[in-house]
């Protein structure tokens, strides 16, 4: 009887939400794993799951147990990669969630060296602009962009992104040049739903701080597409350097206002607080912080 493992095998259950994705999740046949879950049960003496045939879910008990489950595996887990660490290797999958345009154009060119660097590593890496719980979805890094990291997360600076608002010399050439915010009102604007300052533009310039409500012809949640439209001489744009800046460079994209500045980002790795950090975690922060010791985009 292996206590540690029917543990193991009902936290998978959980997690998956099917005896199917458990298996998959653990390599191992669906019928050792309904025999596993089945032993632990009686063994205790009680119910964990309910069990119909659309989905699973804990009974009482089974949500107390998977707490306690989930607590000891990850003091294991922790254990050994304590162990671990004074041989310097990281072992086990490392859960990463970054944003998707920064992901795509500067984190994926580094994946490849840092598995060859530690081959005991299983990367998990999902590219999304929603702000993850760590915790709760059970990831072990974000790479996040803004003003200020999260005061509950430990966080790592690994760079900078300013935001630039640009448009292609054809827009330029047909509608104009704005040389003060206050005439972005003449203009097509196409704006990015998720920027942390919304749709009340922010400069610094000459004059001080000057907030300017802008009326979008077009919203999208997706920066790429915001620079997609930007080179297809649409509208202005207010972008991170890191996503424009090679256009800027090759002047597919100008700056508009240079002397009025937008609002500085922080790019933060970071972390659940953990009494111990996990050896891969903190390898792999350590690679990030190297990687960008330089800044790969010009802002």
């Amino acid at each position: 009887m292996d206590k540690f493992q029917e543990m193991r095998v009902f936290a998978a259950v959980v997690d998956a939400g099917s005896f199917v994705g458990a298996s998959d999740a653990l390599d191992m046949s669906k019928p050792a794993v309904s025999r596993h879950v089945a032993d632990l049960e009686t063994r205790l003496g009680v119910r964990l799951l309910h069990r119909t045939t659309r989905k699973l879910s804990l009974t009482e008990e089974g949500e107390v147990f998977y707490a306690r489950c989930t607590e000891l595996l990850g003091n294991i887990e922790e254990a050994e990669a304590e162990i671990t660490s004074r041989s310097g290797q990281a072992t086990g999958q490392l859960k990463v969630s970054a944003p998707v345009s920064f992901g795509l154009l500067h984190l994926a060119p580094l994946w490849a060296e840092f598995m060859a660097h530690h081959p005991k590593v299983v990367l998990d890496v999902t590219l999304s602009d929603r702000m993850v719980d760590l915790v709760e979805e059970g990831f072990d890094v974000a790479v996040r962009i803004a003003r200020l990291p999260s005061s509950s997360l430990i966080s790592r600076k690994l760079s900078s992104t300013r935001m630039i608002l640009c448009a292609s010399p054809t827009y330029l050439k047909v509608n104009g040049t704005p040389a003060h915010p206050s005439e972005l009102a003449g203009h097509t604007v196409v704006a990015y739903s998720l920027l942390s300052m919304g749709e009340v533009w922010e400069f610094d310039g000459p004059q001080g701080h000057i907030a300017v409500k802008v009326e979008p012809r077009m919203r999208t949640n997706s920066g790429d597409t915001c620079r997609a439209v930007a080179l297809r001489h649409q509208g202005l744009i207010i972008q991170p350097s890191f996503l424009v800046g090679e256009d800027l460079r090759s002047g597919a994209l100008v700056e508009v206002m240079p002397e009025q500045r937008s609002i500085e980002m922080g790019i933060y790795a970071m972390y659940p607080t953990r009494k111990h950090v996990l050896p891969k975690v903190r390898l792999l922060i350590d690679y990030l912080v190297e990687a960008f010791k330089v800044k790969p985009w010009s802002d």
